[in-house]
Protein backbone atom coordinates (compact mmCIF):
# COMPACT_ATOMS: atom_id res chain seq x y z
CA UNK A 1 0.00 0.00 0.00
CA UNK A 2 2.82 2.61 0.89
CA UNK A 3 5.70 1.85 -0.55
CA UNK A 4 8.16 3.54 2.38
CA UNK A 5 11.81 2.17 2.05
CA UNK A 6 14.37 2.06 4.59
CA UNK A 7 16.00 5.45 4.02
CA UNK A 8 12.38 6.96 3.88
CA UNK A 9 11.88 5.98 6.99
CA UNK A 10 14.91 6.92 8.39
CA UNK A 11 14.49 10.62 7.25
CA UNK A 12 10.83 10.45 9.23
CA UNK A 13 12.23 9.29 12.62
CA UNK A 14 15.04 12.07 12.54
CA UNK A 15 12.40 14.73 11.53
CA UNK A 16 10.34 13.83 14.26
CA UNK A 17 12.91 13.47 16.73
CA UNK A 18 14.27 17.30 16.18
CA UNK A 19 10.15 18.23 15.45
CA UNK A 20 8.75 16.59 18.38
CA UNK A 21 11.65 16.06 20.75
CA UNK A 22 12.94 13.06 22.15
CA UNK A 23 11.19 13.73 26.07
CA UNK A 24 7.87 14.13 23.77
CA UNK A 25 8.32 11.20 21.60
CA UNK A 26 6.79 7.96 23.73
CA UNK A 27 3.54 9.97 24.10
CA UNK A 28 3.21 10.83 20.21
CA UNK A 29 4.09 7.16 19.65
CA UNK A 30 1.65 5.98 22.27
CA UNK A 31 -0.82 8.51 20.05
CA UNK A 32 0.15 7.10 16.80
CA UNK A 33 -0.41 4.17 17.55
CA UNK A 34 -3.89 4.76 19.28
CA UNK A 35 -4.70 6.34 16.02
CA UNK A 36 -3.83 3.15 13.99
CA UNK A 37 -5.58 0.93 16.04
CA UNK A 38 -8.82 2.75 15.45
CA UNK A 39 -8.56 2.60 11.97
CA UNK A 40 -8.05 -0.77 11.45
CA UNK A 41 -11.23 -1.71 13.61
CA UNK A 42 -13.07 0.72 11.62
CA UNK A 43 -11.30 -0.54 8.51
CA UNK A 44 -12.05 -3.93 9.93
CA UNK A 45 -15.98 -3.01 10.81
CA UNK A 46 -16.21 -1.96 6.95
CA UNK A 47 -14.86 -4.96 5.74
CA UNK A 48 -17.02 -7.13 7.52
CA UNK A 49 -20.22 -5.19 6.89
CA UNK A 50 -19.03 -5.78 2.90
CA UNK A 51 -18.83 -9.19 3.46
CA UNK A 52 -22.00 -9.68 5.04
CA UNK A 53 -23.71 -8.11 1.86
CA UNK A 54 -22.65 -9.86 -0.26
CA UNK A 55 -23.55 -13.13 1.18
CA UNK A 56 -26.98 -11.72 1.45
CA UNK A 57 -27.00 -11.18 -2.41
CA UNK A 58 -25.77 -14.70 -2.72
CA UNK A 59 -27.82 -16.50 -1.02
CA UNK A 60 -31.02 -14.05 -2.60
CA UNK A 61 -29.92 -15.33 -6.12
CA UNK A 62 -29.68 -19.22 -4.84
CA UNK A 63 -33.03 -18.83 -3.52
CA UNK A 64 -34.54 -17.23 -6.56
CA UNK A 65 -32.75 -20.11 -8.60
CA UNK A 66 -34.01 -22.62 -6.29
CA UNK A 67 -37.82 -21.46 -6.46
CA UNK A 68 -37.65 -21.29 -10.23
CA UNK A 69 -36.25 -24.90 -10.42
CA UNK A 70 -38.77 -25.81 -7.74
CA UNK A 71 -41.56 -24.32 -9.48
CA UNK A 72 -40.08 -26.10 -12.86
CA UNK A 73 -40.29 -29.79 -10.94
CA UNK A 74 -43.62 -29.17 -9.99
CA UNK A 75 -45.14 -28.51 -13.38
CA UNK A 76 -43.62 -31.34 -14.44
CA UNK A 77 -45.05 -33.77 -11.75
CA UNK A 78 -47.82 -32.11 -12.08
CA UNK A 79 -48.53 -32.68 -15.62
CA UNK A 80 -47.79 -36.57 -15.81
CA UNK A 81 -44.34 -36.08 -16.98
CA UNK A 82 -41.63 -38.84 -15.95
CA UNK A 83 -39.21 -37.11 -13.59
CA UNK A 84 -35.53 -37.27 -15.20
CA UNK A 85 -32.98 -40.01 -13.66
CA UNK A 86 -30.57 -37.45 -11.97
CA UNK A 87 -33.18 -35.87 -10.15
CA UNK A 88 -33.46 -37.27 -6.22
CA UNK A 89 -37.41 -39.00 -5.81
CA UNK A 90 -38.44 -40.41 -2.39
CA UNK A 91 -38.97 -44.03 -1.62
CA UNK A 92 -41.54 -46.18 -3.75
CA UNK A 93 -44.96 -46.20 -2.61
CA UNK A 94 -45.91 -49.39 -0.46
CA UNK A 95 -49.51 -50.65 -0.75
CA UNK A 96 -51.61 -51.71 2.14
CA UNK A 97 -51.83 -55.21 1.28
CA UNK A 98 -47.80 -55.74 1.17
CA UNK A 99 -47.71 -53.83 4.39
CA UNK A 100 -49.85 -55.91 6.06
CA UNK A 101 -48.25 -59.51 4.95
CA UNK A 102 -44.85 -57.67 6.43
CA UNK A 103 -44.69 -58.36 10.49
CA UNK A 104 -41.59 -56.96 12.01
CA UNK A 105 -39.02 -59.38 13.39
CA UNK A 106 -39.16 -60.85 16.72
CA UNK A 107 -36.28 -60.53 18.92
CA UNK A 108 -34.78 -64.09 19.95
CA UNK A 109 -34.41 -64.27 23.89
CA UNK A 110 -30.93 -64.12 25.20
CA UNK A 111 -29.27 -67.78 26.15
CA UNK A 112 -28.58 -67.84 29.48
CA UNK A 113 -25.30 -68.06 30.58
CA UNK A 114 -23.93 -71.14 32.83
CA UNK A 115 -22.45 -70.40 35.81
CA UNK A 116 -18.44 -70.83 36.16
CA UNK A 117 -17.73 -72.74 39.77
CA UNK A 118 -15.09 -71.17 41.53
CA UNK A 119 -11.68 -73.84 41.79
CA UNK A 120 -11.18 -74.66 45.07
CA UNK A 121 -8.62 -73.15 47.60
CA UNK A 122 -5.49 -75.23 48.23
CA UNK A 123 -5.38 -76.33 52.05
CA UNK A 124 -2.04 -74.72 52.37
CA UNK A 125 -2.81 -71.52 51.05
CA UNK A 126 -5.56 -70.85 53.34
CA UNK A 127 -3.45 -69.38 56.38
CA UNK A 128 -0.06 -69.49 55.71
CA UNK A 129 2.20 -68.66 58.67
CA UNK A 130 5.81 -66.50 58.14
CA UNK A 131 8.19 -66.80 60.10
CA UNK A 132 7.93 -63.93 61.96
CA UNK A 133 4.11 -63.76 63.06
CA UNK A 134 3.69 -64.74 66.46
CA UNK A 135 3.05 -68.23 66.75
CA UNK A 136 -0.45 -69.40 66.67
CA UNK A 137 -2.11 -71.06 70.01
CA UNK A 138 -1.10 -74.11 70.37
CA UNK A 139 2.13 -74.51 67.90
CA UNK A 140 5.21 -73.86 69.17
CA UNK A 141 4.57 -73.85 73.14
Amino acid sequence: MFDIGAAELLVIVVVAIIVIGPKDMPRALRTAGSWIGKVRKVSAHFRSGIDTMIRESELEEMEAKWKARNEEIMARTGAGEQVPEDEMTGPPAVSAESAAVVEPAKPKPPKPTPAKPKPPKPAALDDPQLPLDPPKKGEGE
